[in-house]
């Protein structure tokens, strides 16, 4: 009974929290729009900036027989209260430097006062402003709490708005958003509380009383309020209000309220007869009401509107997160002891898991005993023979959460049996530390004696082609036969537009049965040279991601044929005119730099095919070489006309080939040694590398590379890659 009584109290607080959040996440987009309606109201003079409080005054005592009072508002409006010579009583705005009468003062309208009232108590009164303040403290708590966690990811302030992998709209949008709107949240939420805590008194008081010696009050010597110093010397931008004598009689002064202080000046001579500095709480206090409406400022307005709506979407994304997770927990149908293969899963936001939870599945179905939990769950496992880890790599090269202790504990088990382990790494080669936290998984069992059952292997986005690969080694070396269903993985694909193709060659002209096509992109479909472009074969949902060059505004494609290649087979039955659906993926990360000194292109094969477009939109002409690696001579027919148009135009300056079937073998990574200093001086130079083709060509340049970094005395690679001036994308 206490329990259940618990449980809807804690989901009652949870619903109720999430009310009021939304609630003044609404509110707050609104009003914020408040100080913009009034800012563009014309009742700013011009020369109000230059203006002193003496030229003012001096002006409304000339013009209007009594002033009463005087206020400068947050828009620099200028408000007062006279009596004219017919005594008549006139408020409203006035300019500050004729005493003009500009107009009525502006009223909140309607839609604006019950925002307000809803936004500070969702007209519970106390109660609600209580509430209001409280969930204004738990997203303070939350915003610094985010701000720890992507400081965490990043490693750095300087890495804070580093490349964020897009492997998730909710989650990707969610930090993207969140680093935008970080600052502005947490001021939001801040000055929220503060005002909550001053509204409840629970703030020490100001205490501004300051005793007057009236009986020293002289009318004598007696100035012109032009000349009174004190006014002289004050700016009406500094001036929040200011309260007249109520008569003639010398005991009546001036009070100037000003945004530090107030002063009280005699009426007759211009006396400065007290002069009280705000404290801390009265500053604090007006900071956090400007800070947290947006008065005064239509640019930090519009920003507290952009933080309030993102607001909004953390509630939608946290809760799909959190239905993500839920959704991709831990199910055993076994007891942990009783199992011989146990599966192993890393992820920081839960991307990683289908994988692992379908491979867990087919190893049930294929009648073997198998349990799946979290590496820091690892333990003695009775009859465990076999390990399988699925780990994602978090942040630069460090464990995901629900893996942040596990290579200690492996440290620490001792296991009853011999064991043998695989270790499958997911990550992106957007960063610099590329599965790194797999190979320390790999070497943390090979410390502890175990069996290396597969080498480590590493995928880059989540990608199922490489995924099955990977099934297939382990149903080689294990004698099973696996099989994963697709669409456990795959979605069917979405935003997909129309394209024509314009152009293809055939694969026989080609020794290397490399083909060109050329597509015509639909007239809404943006894309640049280095993007890559999803296709689907028909009735399967898997998508073949292929480089885009962009050349001429149509998209061209460089495919390498393979007899059972659903991909390859698929592009080339596609006839002149053909037209189908494919989806282009930003991949900003790899396009051609906008400022270098130098740029180095390295391809090999099928690779070139981004390269060609780069070189064709290369219209600033920057020192571009090519260094690219074929199978024999014949293999560059297919690319000879785009080569010999960027050479000629000086788009390309100088191009490297490398032939592995022609005489000494050579490969991009010979030319390259034989080119060490070069390519040293490119990188000291802020000049960029970029790689793209094979894997396999794709380790021997970073070999390469990393040997030319150390004979010539330079930084290490890991230096360049971290300032973007080596971008890779092999495959």
């Amino acid at each position: 009974m206490t329990i259940s009584i618990w449980r809807y109290s804690h989901l009652a607080l949870a619903v109720s929290s999430f009310v009021f959040i939304f609630l003044a996440s609404v509110t707050g987009i609104v009003l914020a729009f408040q100080p913009i309606s009034e800012q563009i109201q014309p009742y700013k003079s011009d020369g109000f900036d230059t203006v002193s409080l003496a030229e003012t005054l001096s002006v409304f005592n000339k013009a209007y027989p009594e002033v009463t009072t005087l206020e400068i508002d947050t828009n620099d409006f200028v408000s007062a209260s006279v009596i004219t010579e017919n005594d008549k009583n006139l408020r409203g705005y006035f300019n500050p430097i004729t005493a003009e009468f500009l107009g009525e003062k502006i009223e909140s309208s309607k839609v604006f006062q019950f925002a307000t009232t809803l936004h500070r108590s969702l007209f519970l009164k106390g109660v609600g402003r209580f509430f209001v303040g409280l969930c204004s403290f738990l997203l303070l708590l939350i915003a610094v709490s985010g701000a720890i966690l992507i400081l965490k990811r990043q490693r750095s302030f300087k890495k804070i708005f580093g490349k964020i992998v897009n492997d998730n709209f909710a989650q990707y949008w969610h930090v993207v958003l969140g680093r935008l709107s970080l600052i502005p949240i947490i001021i939001i939420t801040a000055t929220g509380v503060y005002l909550s805590l001053l509204k409840f008194n629970l703030l020490p008081e100001s205490n501004v009383s300051q005793s007057i010696n009236y009986e020293a009050i002289t009318e004598r010597p007696k100035q012109d309020i032009a000349a009174f110093t004190v006014f002289k010397s004050i700016k009406l931008t500094d001036v929040k209000s200011v309260e007249f004598p109520f008569s003639r009689d010398v005991e009546d002064f001036y009070t100037i309220y000003l945004k530090d202080k107030e002063i009280v000046v005699n009426q007759f001579t211009g006396e400065v007869l007290r002069e009280i500095n705000y404290p801390l709480v009265t500053l604090l206090s007006t900071l956090s009401l400007n800070l947290h409406t947006g008065k005064g400022s239509i640019i930090w307005s519009l920003v507290l509107a952009f933080a309030s709506i993102n607001i909004l979407f953390f509630i939608y994304s946290g809760f799909a997160m959190t239905l993500k997770r839920q959704k991709a927990k831990l199910r055993n149908k076994l007891k942990k002891h009783k199992c011989e293969y146990i599966v192993l899963v890393g992820s920081e936001n839960g991307s990683t898991i289908p994988f692992a939870n379908a491979f867990y599945k087919q190893l049930l179905k294929a009648g073997k005993t198998a349990y799946i939990t979290e590496p820091n769950k690892y333990q003695t496992f009775k009859k465990a023979k076999h390990i399988i880890v699925f780990t994602a790599t978090y942040g630069e090269g460090e464990p995901p959460t629900n893996a942040n202790t596990f290579l200690q504990q492996l440290k620490n088990t001792e296991q009853l049996q011999p064991l043998s382990f695989s270790v499958v790494g997911f990550g992106s080669y957007a960063y610099p530390d590329f599965c790194q936290f797999a190979l320390d998984v790999d070497r943390g069992f090979t410390a502890q004696h175990a069996h290396q059952f597969l080498p480590p292997f590493k995928i880059n986005d989540r990608s199922l082609e490489a995924f099955n690969q990977w099934v297939s080694s382990f149903n080689t070396a294990s004698g099973l036969a696996l099989h994963i269903p697709q669409k456990k993985l795959v979605a069917p694909p979405k935003r997909t537009k129309a394209l024509q193709v314009v152009r293809k060659t055939e694969v026989k002209t080609n020794p290397d049965n490399t083909f060109i096509v050329t597509l015509k992109p639909a007239k809404n479909l943006r894309f640049n040279s280095g993007d890559l472009l999803a296709v689907y074969p028909e009735n399967d949902y898997r998508e073949r991601l292929y480089s885009i060059g962009k050349v001429a505004g149509n998209i061209q494609l460089s495919v390498k044929h393979y007899a059972n290649g659903f991909g390859s087979n698929y592009l080339n039955s596609l006839q002149q005119n053909t037209v189908f659906k494919a989806r282009v993926i930003n991949n900003a990360a790899f396009h051609f730099p906008e400022k270098a000194t130098r740029v180095l292109l390295i391809a090999n094969g099928t690779g070139i095919a981004p390269f060609v477009g780069m070189l064709h939109e290369n219209t600033s002409k920057i020192d571009t070489h090519l260094y690219y690696g074929l199978r024999e001579q014949e293999s560059l027919i297919v690319y000879k006309d785009d080569l010999d148009v960027v050479l000629k135009n000086k788009q390309l300056h100088q191009i490297h080939l490398a032939f592995s079937r022609v005489g000494n073998t050579k490969y991009v990574q010979n030319l390259l040694q034989n080119d060490a200093v070069f390519v040293a001086e490119t990188l000291q130079n802020n000049g960029v590398i970029m790689l793209c083709g094979s894997l396999a060509m794709q380790k021997g340049v970073l070999e390469t590379l990393n040997a030319i970094c150390e004979t010539q005395n330079q930084k290490p690679l890991r230096y360049y890659q971290e300032k973007k001036q080596l971008k890779m994308d092999c495959y």
